[in-house]
């Protein structure tokens, strides 16, 4: 079979490789479509410490079982299936209070196990010990449900932002993830939802299929005073930063009403996560800062459902559908902004 395999920074290669078989307690899939993200890129120029190579990467996953390994019951040849990417290991301590998102010996798909850019892969019995291989709704295409694992972080995020009814709610960031985070906003009753980006052609494209209430180009806008002014001076209740930006998340500070709640979405770089806060702001105004880290199998599934009954579309947020020895293409179309939502087709 074909896989799309990372052995250094800027070096991965499209090989052939011996079909893997379900072992006892383990799910072979077909990969009908493992979609791209901004990590896959990152990975694919820095590599990750939790990766070691090679490895087939690739973990926003969806399927069609193939073989069922010894000792797996409820699953059979032909069932349409999502495979979650963070896989928590349920018995530690941050489980056992149930706090999946951030479980200390978190393991991942395409970092830890095989991932998706491949044509046929083994979901592992740590998958399966969590409750983490999720059945696809009827009428929901695998492409689609391949977007399932970036749709249950947002839905973290949002959690954890407490956005709801009748908020006025900022994104910074028009990515794929700045998408989600729009659309998921009004499914919970967000009365208004602004969209801020540096990149003023990403912005109008993102723009144009999810029509925020209204657009910030921050290359030529100072975007805190133009969402000061779309609030009447108040500011927003909820400000998400789906951007590695830590100018955005000190922007988002200033963003905010009282009482409002900022969300650092984003991951900083390593080399430089230290961003300043002007605490005084935090303190008289009442502001929450919270983080968001990946989803818990629940997240997963409650996605697959927004996304099956309409709440949350995501088929008009793929831009581009590509085989596997197109990967690196699909990460060049995510590096240059061309791209919302990338999707192999293995």
């Amino acid at each position: 079979m074909k896989v799309a395999r990372f052995y250094a920074p800027g070096d991965i290669r499209i090989e052939d490789s011996p079909e893997p078989t379900a072992g006892p307690g383990e799910v072979k899939i077909r990969v009908r479509n493992c979609s791209t993200c901004g990590t896959d890129l990152k990975i694919s120029r820095f590599g990750h410490p939790n990766i070691r190579p090679p490895r087939v990467i690739g973990h926003e996953i969806a399927g069609e079982v193939v073989e069922v390994g010894d000792g797996v019951e409820g699953w059979a040849a032909g069932d349409r299936v999502q495979v979650i990417a963070a896989i928590p290991d349920g018995t530690c301590e941050e489980c056992r209070r149930g706090h999946l998102t951030v479980c200390e010996n978190q393991l991942s798909m395409g970092y830890n196990f095989e991932g998706g850019f491949a044509e046929y892969m083994v979901v592992p019995r740590e998958v399966l010990a969590v409750d983490g291989l999720n059945r696809i709704p009827d009428g929901l295409g695998f492409d689609e449900a391949s977007v399932a694992e970036p749709l249950a972080c947002v839905l973290n995020g949002q959690e954890l932002a407490r956005v709801g009814e009748g908020q006025d709610v900022v994104v910074i960031g028009a990515g794929p993830i700045g998408c989600l985070h729009v659309r998921l906003a009004r499914a919970r009753g967000a009365a208004r939802v602004f969209l801020v980006d540096l990149n003023a052609e990403r912005l109008k494209l993102s723009a144009d299929r999810v029509q925020p209430d209204a657009t910030v180009a921050a290359e030529d806008t100072d975007p805190v005073e133009a969402i000061k002014e779309l609030t009447g001076g108040r500011g927003v209740d909820v400000a998400i930063v789906a951007a590695a930006s830590g100018a955005a998340q000190q922007q988002a500070l200033q963003m905010v009403a009282r009482e409002g709640v900022v969300s650092f979405f984003g991951g900083l770089p390593k080399d430089n996560p230290i961003v300043q806060v002007d605490s005084n702001l935090v303190h008289y105004r009442e502001l929450t800062i919270v983080g968001a880290n990946g989803s818990s199998p629940a997240h997963n599934k409650e996605a697959l459902r927004l996304m099956a009954s309409g709440e949350v579309p995501v088929a008009d947020l793929i831009t581009h559908r590509l085989g596997l020895d197109d990967v690196q293409k699909g990460l060049d179309a995510i590096a240059s902004g061309e791209a919302i939502k990338v999707t192999i087709e293995p």
